[in-house]
Order: structure tokens, then sequence, then C-alpha cells
């Protein structure tokens, strides 16, 4: 067996707060590839590295966001948003939403878009979310079909969700109830359960 097939995949997802000129090259070109192929960041035409830098970059900045990016043997394949609400909106407080979660063509079939989905929500929880909220198109079935598969539940449709290519399309809503490290569960803080 050679010792390129036997090498075995790496995988990692990391928080960024900042990012090399390499690195973003990389993960501009993993995002115009994902929205070439129609998924998973809400632009539906390919922004090209400028845009695509000025976008990560002020993304990095807001203070109720953090990017999560996705690497694939150390190559910058996929990126996710997990996105907390204004300190002014103490009634939603317990609750997240995961954006703009993608991994590019290239990057797919090695289990990174449900590590990726895995670390946002755990990074939630730790920062004591306990409901971490997504949409997506439904023309986005293998999106749909990981976050399903993750144990997100659809509460509801929106029939006119977006406009791609001309055609109106529908997209799903979804949410998760988090579990902490500790302490009450979510079912119980949220007055879901007794006990």
């Amino acid at each position: 067996m050679s010792s390129a097939a036997s090498r075995k995949t790496e995988l990692w997802v990391d928080r960024v707060t900042e990012l090399s000129e390499h690195e973003m090259a990389e993960l501009c070109e993993a995002t115009d590839a994902a929205i070439i192929e129609g998924g998973g960041f809400g632009w539906v035409e390919p922004q090209g590295r400028a845009a695509l830098e000025r976008h990560f970059r002020g993304a990095m900045l807001v203070p109720e966001r953090e990017l999560f990016v996705a690497r694939l043997d150390g190559l910058v394949v996929g990126s996710a948003q997990l996105v907390r609400p204004p300190r002014n909106n103490e009634a939603q407080a317990f609750s997240a939403s995961l954006t703009h979660a993608y991994i590019a063509p290239y990057g797919r079939g090695h289990g990174l878009a449900r590590l990726m989905i895995r670390r946002v929500e755990e990074r939630a929880a730790a920062l004591g979310h306990r409901v971490l909220n997504l949409d997506v198109r439904e023309t986005q079935e293998i999106a749909i079909g990981v976050f399903e598969g993750l144990g997100y539940i659809r509460w509801g449709t929106h029939p006119a969700y977006a406009r791609v290519r001309g055609q109106t399309v529908a997209g799903h809503f979804y949410y998760k109830l988090l579990e902490p490290g500790r302490g009450r569960s979510t079912g119980q803080v949220m007055g879901l359960e007794v006990g």
C-alpha cells in the first residue's frame, strides 16, 4: 500500500477572528465554488475575491457574529457563521442562528459539514444559547438532509422565500434545542418538560 493510499484525510473546523491572505483566498474560492454549484450562501452569482473578502472581513468585525472555517487537508473549503442576538434583545438571548453554512463541492463527502455544524452548536451552547435556528432554500436538498440528520426540526415553510434565476423558491425554517454541558436541561429551562 502506498503512503498516499494509507494517509488519513485531515478534517478541521476552526472559529477564526483573522485569516492570512492565503487563507482568505482559499475561503473566497470555496465560497464562489459553492455559489456556482447553487448552495449555501444566499448569493446566486459568484462574487469574486474583492466582494467576498469585504464580506468576511466585515463578518469578523461584528461582535454578534463568529466565523467558522472548515479545512480539508489544510485547505479552506467552507465556512459557517454563528449569529447571536444583539445585547438589546434580551427576550431572545437564549437563541442564536446558524447562517451561511456551506462546503465547496470539492470538499464534500468527508463529513466536514456535520463536523462544522456540531462545532457551531458546541460554541452556541458554551455561550449559553439553548436554541439554534437556521433557514435554507428548498432546492438545497443535500443541506436539508444534513440538517435533518443532525436533529433539526422543520417548523415552517415560506413559499416565497427567495428568487433564484427568475424562479421563486420556497424556504424551510428549522430549530434545534441545544443541551448545556451541565445544569438544567434545555427542556426544563424552556418549560417544555417537568422536573
